[in-house]
């Protein structure tokens, strides 16, 4: 008779000592059908325990032939075809792509619309995030996290949903300025979200930063040193998690940043934790960030650059006027003519340059 709980004689094969066991490791696939790498990648681990002895990724499960499709579009089909690369904050790749654009064309853009883009740029960065702390949490056992979090990004969703019939990607970004004015009342609701967020960080921060459990699951974990982060050219909170203080808005400013007034966080370990921490305090940044810009846009004003070579003129004309019924025809049937030649106006989207 076998005892219960103990393998009988012979079971597994032979015995092997303490020692043996320790230096043995376990190669884990991780994705890319995965609940924490939803399909972006695939990752070869080699596990010692708890530990990660080596990763090795596998990349491109995502990828859609993009830039050839782009090659095949008119200049404005390809904003929401860029907000598609990221569907967390989609408008910072549209706002990257439209700033470029309009360098080439050498276009200035109103102060109502830059102000209006810095609002809408911060509040993705609020969305983003909030993602980021939702699944990091539940990830590793705070599910009260995950589901708060998730709850103030659905209220930034329909904030999209205001300005442009879109949740998820809005396309609410046009070379040229805006797709059309902010609605009534938007900034009210905005105003309204940022008053109520406040006090919920401070929420999020009682749960997580000072728990026992989230400490020892976040410190000395996935730790970095400024030599690798400059090596592997890391940015965003990554980078500034190791004490490196790299933010675009701040070295090579657009949208008028250098005129706002706000910090740039910066941590010194480079670990999980850190990296919390730092960006726990970009969404305070981005809170003053968007009060700034409220406090600046007019109730009424120019949404676009006025240039009808370029935007459509407003529909008020197209239905009274030749020209303009004229210039709305070109514009969504041929598209405009970009001058040949390279821009690159790089953002501080939520995770780093691009």
């Amino acid at each position: 008779m076998t005892e219960v709980g103990r393998p009988s004689a012979g079971y597994g094969g032979p015995r092997q000592s303490g020692d043996d066991l320790r230096r043995e490791t376990l190669t884990v696939n991780m994705g890319p059908q995965h609940p924490s790498t939803h399909g972006v990648l695939n990752l070869v681990i080699e596990l010692d325990g708890e530990t990660i002895v080596s990763a090795e990724p596998t990349i491109g499960f995502l990828h859609t032939g993009i830039e050839k499709t782009c090659e095949q579009k008119k200049w404005q089909q390809v904003v929401p075809l860029v907000e598609r690369m990221d569907y967390l904050a989609p408008q910072s790749n549209s706002l990257a792509f439209c700033l470029s654009v309009e360098k080439l064309l050498g276009l200035e853009m109103p102060d109502r619309v830059t102000w209006i883009r810095v609002l809408i740029a911060e509040l993705q960065r609020l969305s983003s995030h909030l993602v980021w702390l939702g699944t990091h949490g539940m990830e590793i056992g705070a599910i009260s996290v995950m589901m708060y979090a998730f709850r103030e990004r659905e209220q930034l969703l329909n904030l999209n949903e205001q300005i442009a019939g879109f949740r998820m990607f809005p396309s609410y970004m046009r070379i040229g300025g805006l797709r059309e004015d902010l609605p009534r009342g938007f900034k009210q609701t905005v105003t309204e979200f940022l008053d109520a967020f406040g006090p919920k960080l401070d929420d999020y921060e009682k749960l997580l930063t000072a728990n026992p459990i989230w400490i020892k699951r976040t410190k000395g974990v996935g730790k970095l040193t400024k030599e690798e982060t400059l090596a592997w050219s890391l940015v965003g909170p990554m980078a500034r998690a190791v004490g490196i203080p790299y933010d675009v808005r701040k070295t090579f400013p657009y949208l008028k940043y250098e005129t706002f007034d706000f910090d740039v966080p910066v941590a010194t370990e480079g670990d999980v934790y850190d990296r919390y921490l730092v960006k726990m305090a970009e969404m305070r940044q981005s809170v003053r960030l968007c009060r700034q810009a409220l406090e600046r846009i007019t109730p009424a004003g120019a949404y676009d650059c006025g240039d009808f070579r370029i935007v459509p003129p407003p529909k008020d004309r197209v239905y009274t006027e030749m020209e303009a019924l004229i210039q709305h025809f070109l514009i969504y049937s041929q598209g405009f003519t970009v001058p040949k030649g390279e821009a690159y106006v790089p953002v501080e989207g939520p995770r780093g340059e691009q």
